[in-house]
């Protein structure tokens, strides 16, 4: 790919080419990607900035074509990009299949010395690496809002000390694998589509990809010739305060070790719990206030919330101000917090009243007491004619139209033609 490589030739590291670190997330990455493919499109430079706006634009669309996509990625991270052209040699000579296999690899046809082996055409090659292991992490809002570190016993699979991940016992030499004839890999096909085969390569089942084959006597015998054995491993997870639904802890070559490879990394999708108190957006919070018809028109002072971190959060509303159902009251800086700094973002109160219950004053006294207290009511509607009628309490106004044909009751309307039924026009068969 031309746009991967500098001016002397080298591969440049993708990640770099788009100014992302190497545990970017895939938004991270079309961000990125997005900002630099605006600042180099040939279209947006003077004419004499043209050629050079062009290889740059090819350059970090070809590095998001690859990172973009999860096994493109993967790939890259293992063997660079031999993985994407194992046709480029050194000096323009041609590379053998020997020589791709070792590039992809880290094995060669000829074993070690041999063509593709160690100081082969190319010389060393990046090491493999093995998958990363990803999995969700369910935390809690006051979790997120305090941080936490968390100490847990991973198993995992390492090499094998016994046998330093050979498979075999002490000066026992391997026999080389009769069905990949010592290469560590085998053709297989792979049926892509109806009618669709693709030929892929893939370490041979028999050795695990080892090339060498040892008789059972000869076989290690804590890892039963597996070269790697399980283990519990104690691991630390630390969450930042202030960390989001979404976000990746990552414990850097955590995952399984496996033989001649550098060991992937471990890590984990923060899963946000749903909360009985506090909802969250982005780093503010929101809250219902309860109060009752006496604090909504003549004030209180009192705790009306306990935060996420145990404290009570306190409000004084002076008397006079009346609150209304459905207002809101913003506290500055009692959301979340940043994970870098003292900032915070804020607190939404939404205002609920709750009123008493029927019958909750005793005396007609009481009630006229109470009304004389309360502003007097509007002046009365003229109307020629006065019907007194009577009514249905805490009716539903959902059920407005239920039972008068109406179409645009309720979110599905019904064709009589398509269901078949009764109410709408018949065509009459001749």
């Amino acid at each position: 790919m031309d746009g991967s490589s500098n001016m002397n030739g080298e591969d440049e590291d993708l990640y770099a080419l788009l100014g992302v670190d190497k545990t970017a997330s895939p938004n991270d990455i079309k961000k990125a990607y997005r900002k630099l493919a605006l600042q180099h499109h040939p279209d947006k430079v003077p004419e004499e900035q043209r050629a050079e706006s062009e290889v740059k634009f090819k350059a970090v669309t070809q590095a998001y074509e690859i990172l973009r996509d999860e096994e493109k990625r993967h790939m890259y991270d293992a063997h660079g990009m031999a993985a994407f052209d194992p046709s480029r040699g050194h000096g323009g000579a041609e590379v053998n299949l020997d020589d791709i296999l070792s590039q992809m690899f880290g094995m060669g046809m000829g074993g070690p010395g041999g063509p593709g082996g160690p100081g082969g055409p190319g010389g060393p090659r990046r090491a493999r690496r093995s998958p990363d292991e990803e999995q969700p992490y369910k935390v809690t809002l006051e979790e997120l809002y305090k941080g936490k570190t968390v100490k847990f016993a991973a198993e995992k699979q390492i090499i094998c000390g016994q046998c330093k991940g050979t498979g075999a016992k002490e000066k026992v030499k391997p026999n080389k694998c009769d069905r990949c004839r010592g290469a560590g890999l085998q053709e297989a096909y792979q049926q892509v589509g109806p009618g669709l085969v693709r030929k892929q390569v893939i370490p041979c089942d028999h050795c695990q990809g080892s090339g060498m084959y040892y008789k059972e006597k000869d076989r290690c015998k804590k890892c039963k010739g597996k070269r790697t054995v399980k283990e519990n491993k104690a691991l630390e997870l630390y969450i930042p305060r202030g960390s989001m639904q979404g976000e990746r802890i990552v414990l850097e070559g955590e995952a399984d070790q496996l033989p001649d490879q550098t060991p992937g990394d471990l890590i984990f999708h923060l899963v946000e719990e749903p909360h009985d108190i506090f909802t969250r957006i982005g780093h503010d919070l929101s809250a219902d206030l309860t109060v009752t018809l006496s604090e909504a028109l003549g004030g209180f002072s009192r705790v009306v919330v306990k935060h996420l971190d145990g404290r009570g959060i306190f409000i004084d509303h002076p008397r006079g101000k009346i609150l209304r159902p459905g207002e809101t009251i913003k506290v500055h800086n009692e959301g979340m917090p940043q994970k870098r700094g003292e900032v915070k973002g804020d607190l939404y109160l939404v205002v609920k009243i709750e009123f008493p219950e029927n019958g909750w004053l005793n005396s007609e006294a009481e009630y006229e007491a109470l009304q004389k207290l309360l502003p007097p009511p509007g002046p009365p509607i003229a109307s020629v004619e006065v019907d007194e009628v009577e009514y249905e309490e805490d009716a539903d106004i959902e059920q407005m139209g239920a039972h008068q044909g109406d179409p645009r009751y309720g979110n599905d309307w019904e064709d009589d033609d398509d269901e078949g039924g009764e109410g709408g026009p018949q065509c009459a068969t001749q």
